[in-house]
């Protein structure tokens, strides 16, 4: 992938889209192609398609997603699932037909089983039960990883998919009830803070333990991962051996991003009074799902690579916070 390269973000508004914006940019990536949902709905195949033929990129990063929390997943389970199997189905095949040498699909640590050995390994992929909240969600993404592998083995694609830890940061969803952990608790304390609170309520028991990544720094390694060598990317669509090979069918094309280390909900909590300045008391709502009790990835095998973060819990939270502040 070089400077001049024709580059397609799917989903450059989002979360995890505008920080691979952000990125290519400073690194000097000038052919970037970006479309608006209002511009391009992904869900339309026939769009979806015209889109291709027109543009005909030549690598794609494929960050856009319905996503949510816990109780977004909860309420509309059958528009999660199926918005992200019509987006990743229809870019997927359109990037085949008009020959994308390189597509990286963004995935979500969902996809491992709700109580597979920590940390999680690729391997343990399809070892075990789902967690039942966000189950749709995550099968349309474990849908997408085999597409990313069918395609592979069929078409002789080169598609990659990354799954990244709890991602926040600048340009996310501070919306109090759909959004994730740590923009929810941000709106939540930010908004006690200004009316005076004295006591925020909080989901769960918050004994379970998270992995956050700053939105940033998963940019960061999708773009180190789409300029690896030839033989070094190629490494990671078949880790088991080669394409013609019958051990190939025993990993998936499939790397963690993560920083390898985590935190309850409880310490995440305190952090983020901390960060808003928010002085009360906080109560824990059990009554309310907890989740999977430990989503930890291994991302040793990114580390061999040669990558690893760069931004801290504090640091990228104080960021996000000035980000609410500006919204």
């Amino acid at each position: 992938m070089n400077l001049q390269s024709k580059i397609y973000i799917a989903g450059h508004c989002g979360l995890v889209g505008s920080a691979l914006l952000r990125a290519l940019g400073t690194y000097g990536f000038s052919h970037l192609v970006t479309r608006s949902h209002a511009e391009l709905d992904l869900t339309d195949q026939t769009a979806t398609e015209a889109f291709f033929a027109q543009e005909k990129p030549d690598y794609v990063f494929l960050a856009a997603a319905r996503v949510g929390g816990i109780l977004a997943n909860n309420t509309y389970p059958a528009d999660f699932i199926r918005d992200n199997l019509a987006i990743q189905t229809n870019v997927l095949h359109s990037a085949w037909r008009h020959r994308v040498r390189r597509l990286l699909f963004l995935g979500s640590s969902c996809i491992y089983p709700k109580l597979a050995p920590q940390p999680l390994k690729e391997e343990y992929l399809l070892t075990g039960p789902l967690e039942p909240t966000n189950r749709p969600y995550a099968l349309a993404k474990i849908a997408g990883i085999e597409m990313c592998w069918s395609y592979n083995r069929q078409h002789g694609t080169r598609y990659l998919a990354a799954m990244p830890a709890n991602v926040y940061g600048p340009g996310d969803n501070y919306h109090p009830q759909d959004s994730h952990v740590i923009p929810a608790l941000l709106r939540r304390f930010h908004d006690a803070t200004q009316r005076g609170d004295t006591s925020v309520t909080v989901w769960g028991t918050g004994t379970p333990r998270r992995e956050f990544l700053y939105s940033d720094d998963v940019a960061d390694a999708c773009l180190y991962l789409m300029r690896l060598a030839d033989a070094d990317f190629d490494r990671l669509l078949w880790p088991a051996g080669d394409a013609d090979d019958s051990s190939a069918l025993n990993l998936a094309p499939l790397i963690n991003i993560g920083v390898g280390q985590d935190l309850t909900i409880r310490e995440l909590v305190e952090l983020v009074g901390q960060t808003v300045g928010y002085t009360g008391e906080v109560q824990y709502d059990t009554s309310k799902p907890d989740g999977t009790p430990r989503k930890l990835l291994d991302v040793s095998r990114l580390n061999a690579l040669g990558w690893a973060p760069r931004t801290n819990l504090p640091t990228g939270l104080a960021t996000a916070y000035r980000d609410l502040l500006a919204d």
